[in-house]
């Protein structure tokens, strides 16, 4: 429990955005879905009446169930934010936020003059709240840390995305710290120069959990295409801008090395 504490206090830190932005943006989107529901049963509510009396009916019960759904699922992913543990089977529908309701938060955000960064990080900060509520651990070989290839010096000579032994572990960069986590949890390890690469590496080794570092829009849609397999995330610090040079928080990734894998 202080680990997971511990880790709690390290998304808060590193992940400056609020998890209020992320509950307001899904309280907000799932009043609307609601609302676009309500007025598909009004509108055409005569209409229906010509094709069977109880058209209107059957339609105003697949509607309220619709929107008892959406409602359901909102409040239990608000409420397993808040209580920081799964509330109303909140991570059966962890899926249904990733797929469905991030890309309309976003739609909604930008009505508002919300950055898709802010909703991104948002959304990241709570995805790696709801992967740590379901309190799991993993054996080493079951674990991809996965890295993004801006981490590496940009004037390195030495290829690592398909070796990462090719390292001279110079310490210029992250990565010789990286390898060093990697040897002593035993978990996977991988560098990736996209999103295509990154699937294929996933695909190669077939984890069960991934703890990947990469900036807001690379991990949300990472966190989207590997669904159902959990993922944290952690973002890359970028002092010289986005993909050179980038940075990571050393001691985040070892702390969450060691929640989540199962150490001999």
């Amino acid at each position: 429990m202080n680990k997971y504490k511990s880790l709690l206090e390290e998304i808060s830190d590193s992940i400056p955005a609020k998890k209020r932005l992320f509950i307001g943006l899904i309280t907000l989107t799932s009043v609307l879905l609601s609302l676009f529901l309500i007025l598909l049963w009004i509108i055409p509510y005569i209409g229906l009446k010509s094709i069977h009396p109880f058209a209107p009916y059957i339609l105003a019960f697949i509607i309220i169930v619709l929107i008892l759904f959406i409602a359901w699922s909102s409040l239990g992913l608000v409420l397993s934010i808040l209580w920081k543990r799964n509330i109303l089977f909140a991570h059966k529908i962890r899926g249904l936020t990733i797929k469905f309701f991030l890309p309309l938060m976003v739609l909604v955000g930008k009505l508002f003059g919300i950055s898709k960064q802010k909703v991104r990080a948002s959304f990241i900060k709570v995805n790696n709240e709801l992967v740590l509520s379901e309190y799991k651990k993993y054996s080493p070989n079951e674990v991809l840390l996965l890295l993004p290839h801006c981490l590496q010096n940009s004037r390195c000579s030495r290829r690592l995305t398909y070796n990462i032994y090719n390292c001279k572990l110079c310490g210029k960069c992250p990565i010789a710290d990286l390898i060093k986590l990697h040897k002593k949890f035993g978990v996977h390890m991988a560098i990736a120069t996209g999103g295509t690469i990154a699937r294929r590496i996933v695909v190669q080794t077939r984890p069960k959990m991934i703890i990947a570092v990469a900036c807001e829009r690379d991990l949300a849609s990472g966190i989207q295409d590997t669904y159902p397999l959990p993922v944290y995330g952690i973002l890359n610090q970028r002092p010289k801008g986005p993909c050179l040079d980038t940075l990571v928080p050393i001691g985040q990734v070892e702390k969450a090395l060691g929640h989540f894998v199962i150490q001999k």
